[in-house]
């Protein structure tokens, strides 16, 4: 498979750093992947998942949200609803590429994202969530509890995420409160996916229920066994890239579009 940089603007200007991933024949379709909070696009499920995917046909661009990794932007000015229209603007720079995305696939927060993001895709036709939280302010759990009272107290913080420090502002912690999927997932009109482990100690198996019954058919859910939230196991990484590969299947270019 071929693996090539594809750099585009988001939405407040900041130079968005991506790769694509293609595979050898033609791609059978073409996916955005979306990362976990704080992770980005190297991160080991999104490399292990997209190449895959790519692996059974299906293209995949990854992009480092702004803030995150090398692109452009400040992680301390950056808040869901920013990731949102970042995923937005990597479907048009797609689109604009000659790719448009058929699949939009999210992991944790990145499946949040893509569930309020996919509405504003025309050429989505499927939407996959992997671990994904239905409460947004779930995702506070990982902040260490002083850094987060320090962020509610004096508007911004140095904060521990993942054993990392990151500048967090109160804008983002607030977003994650007031941010109800609920509306918009009911809203969703597109195939929807919905993947979880129930042993998932980061992001509890009863979001995966709240995002399942606030969606409307066609959805499935799938059960990840004992794979951990970060899908840190090869195998698990593949299991995920071929379920999503046989499910997507149907809603995906017939061959002879996807070939043309």
């Amino acid at each position: 498979m071929a693996s090539h940089p594809f750099d585009f603007t988001g939405p407040k200007g900041y130079q968005l750093s991506g790769r694509l991933i293609e595979p050898e024949t033609a791609a059978r379709g073409w996916a955005i992947f979306a990362h976990c909070f704080t992770c980005g696009k190297d991160s080991l499920a999104a490399t292990r998942v997209t190449r895959a995917l790519a692996a059974h046909g299906i293209g995949v661009l990854r992009f480092d949200f702004a803030g995150l990794g090398t692109s452009g932007g400040s992680f301390a000015d950056s808040n869901f609803a920013a990731d949102v229209n970042d995923l937005i603007a990597a479907a048009q720079a797609m689109t604009e590429a000659g790719k448009p995305p058929s699949l939009l696939i999210g992991h944790s927060l990145g499946g949040a994202a893509a569930l309020m993001a996919a509405g504003d895709m025309p050429s989505v036709r499927a939407v996959v969530t992997v671990a994904a939280p239905f409460d947004l302010a779930h995702v506070l759990r990982l902040f260490d509890a002083d850094g987060l009272r320090k962020v509610e107290d004096e508007g911004e913080a140095e904060v521990q995420l993942g054993g990392r420090p990151f500048m967090v502002r109160k804008s983002l912690v607030d977003g994650l409160r007031q941010h109800d999927l609920r509306t918009r997932i009911a809203s969703l009109h597109r195939p929807l996916l919905v993947m979880h482990a129930p042993s998932d100690d980061t992001v509890s198996v009863d979001n995966a229920t709240h995002i399942f019954a606030a969606a409307k058919h066609p959805k499935s859910f799938v059960s990840l066994a004992d794979a951990d939230h970060l899908l840190t196991q090869r195998a698990d990484a593949d299991y995920v890239a071929a379920l999503i590969t046989a499910w997507a299947s149907r809603y995906l270019p017939a061959e002879e579009d996807a070939s043309a």
